[in-house]
């Protein structure tokens, strides 16, 4: 029995510039394979950090004071920079909401 080809990331829109990470334990170093799910495309990044599941993965590096997209929409601000492969969360990211 084969085991199914499984993403370790998603990414809903084409637009978005952060994924979330579907799998347990993704360990720092991993080659991620992920799927822009809008268009059903495969992606790929490198993961820089132990990332748990459900917490978003950087698909670009990004600075201080750009906006994140998920879903196609503006989600928050980057407060730290980042690198593409990185954890993203509340450490480097803010809702702009308040």
């Amino acid at each position: 029995m084969s085991i199914p080809n499984i993403p370790h990331f998603l990414v809903h829109s084409p637009k978005d510039n952060v994924g979330v990470v579907v799998v347990e334990d993704l360990k720092a170093g991993t080659t991620m394979s992920g799927v822009i799910t809008e268009t059903d495309t495969p992606i790929t990044a490198k993961a820089n950090h132990d990332i748990p599941v459900g917490h978003k993965v950087a698909l670009t590096d990004m600075k201080k004071g750009d906006t994140i997209i998920k879903y196609g929409e503006d989600i928050g601000k980057v407060v730290a920079d980042f690198k593409k492969g990185d954890h993203v969360h509340v450490h480097n990211h803010k809702t702009k909401r308040w």
